[in-house]
């Protein structure tokens, strides 16, 4: 195993940076959830990032992802859906089925949305037990009608929860809630861009753990803040001894991190997550410009660059910047099993990697521990040969 001075513990920061109040993360969040349900607002689970949370907040609702990351939820969920299908999708619904999620359970209304197959069908069960309302999301977001069609469902959603909650949403009560949205993201985005600087500043298990499946939490605001004062205080000059890592593709969700621990025991420093529990959602705000802020919502969330859409080529403009930008070493894409989109699209990320000249990884996997010493070994292979690269 190779040494490297970037590891999970991330020795370029004081302790005061390890600890955060995000080690008690699902805690806090609980403790919130449950006030604020107390105080009469709606606890509203969401099922993917191109979910608006600003509706969700001007509403006064609290939106709360609800993203399945056990793998001990997956054996229930398999007395539904085929075992074939991806992780994420039957721990998220194995939740359900076992009624072990406190936030789920919490839940008045689940908010989902039309991205891949797996996804909708699951929906279709989970919406016997929860009331849930379904975004149909255009999947051709170059074709002259997307826009219009994202718009309009996007403004019945606004509908329904004014009709469901019997509240008036105001657009200042939205441009507030995009302003609180906006602020949540340039602090995260901060926090990330601090692994531009050589040797990067925070592990990628440490960017995972800094966040929460709550948003606007004025605590969690107040972290962030404090934790980009502290990384900074933290920051070197000395030359990085792990191999820079840009690791793309699915999501990897509160639970599942395993494979990102297993990259930096092997000398990999996870400089940029480009999926959908990094950057990728945090790179674009919502315009404070636009006249009105449902056009805003839709242009922020319809720009996110998911597999399901058709072309992606967003999402490949964005890994060749992002490649350079955080002076990566090498790309691993990880793909969980039965992820059809991810896996197909990555064709296209290893012809960028060719391109740029990075040593290149597809990992294939799903929540089982049981393949981890063999994708220890090919992880240490392609360190080596990063390393061999930058000879």
């Amino acid at each position: 195993m190779m040494e490297c001075s970037n590891t999970n513990n991330n020795s370029n920061c004081p302790q005061s940076c390890i600890n955060s109040r995000f080690d008690s993360m699902i805690e806090n969040c609980c403790e919130y959830a449950e006030r604020a349900r107390e105080a009469g607002k709606p606890i509203i689970g969401i099922m993917c990032e191109y979910t608006p949370r600003e509706l969700i907040m001007a509403a006064g609702g609290i939106p709360v992802c609800l993203c399945g990351g056990s793998e001990e939820k997956i054996a229930p969920a398999e007395n539904d859906l085929p075992t074939a299908l991806c992780p994420l999708i039957k721990s998220t619904y194995g939740y359900c089925c076992t009624q072990t999620n406190p936030f789920l359970e919490m839940s008045d209304l689940l908010v989902a949305e039309t991205t891949c197959d797996g996804k909708k069908k699951m929906y279709e069960l989970m919406a016997r037990r929860k009331d849930m309302m379904v975004l149909e999301l255009p999947q051709k977001p170059d074709a002259p009608h997307a826009m219009d069609h994202w718009l309009s469902e996007l403004r019945r959603f606004r509908s329904f929860l004014e009709t469901r909650y019997d509240r008036k949403i105001a657009d200042a009560g939205i441009w507030k809630a995009i302003e609180t949205m906006n602020l949540e993201r340039a602090l995260r985005r901060r926090l990330a861009e601090m692994n531009k600087q050589t040797p990067s500043v925070w592990s990628g298990l440490q960017l995972l753990a800094y966040k929460s499946i709550i948003s606007g939490i004025d605590e969690d605001l107040e972290e962030y803040r404090r934790l980009i004062a502290c990384g900074a205080n933290a920051a070197g000059s000395e030359k990085q001894s792990c191999v820079r890592v840009l690791l793309t593709g699915v999501p990897t969700v509160h639970g599942a991190e395993r494979v990102v621990e297993i990259i930096e025991n092997a000398g990999g420093a996870v400089v940029c997550m480009e999926n959908c529990t990094g950057i990728k959602p945090l790179l674009e705000d919502v315009s404070m410009d636009a006249s009105d802020p449902m056009e805003a919502l839709a242009s922020k969330y319809m720009h996110l660059p998911c597999s399901v859409m058709t072309p992606n080529t967003r999402r490949l403009e964005i890994l060749r910047r992002l490649a350079d930008e955080y002076d990566a070493e090498c790309v691993i894409e990880l793909v969980w099993q039965g992820c059809l989109t991810y896996d197909v699209e990555s064709y296209y990320v290893r012809q960028i990697a060719e391109e740029m000249s990075l040593p290149y990884l597809k990992l294939v996997t799903d929540y089982s521990p049981s393949d981890s010493a063999r994708i220890a070994l090919r992880v240490e292979a392609l360190m080596e040969t990063a390393l061999r690269a930058q000879a």
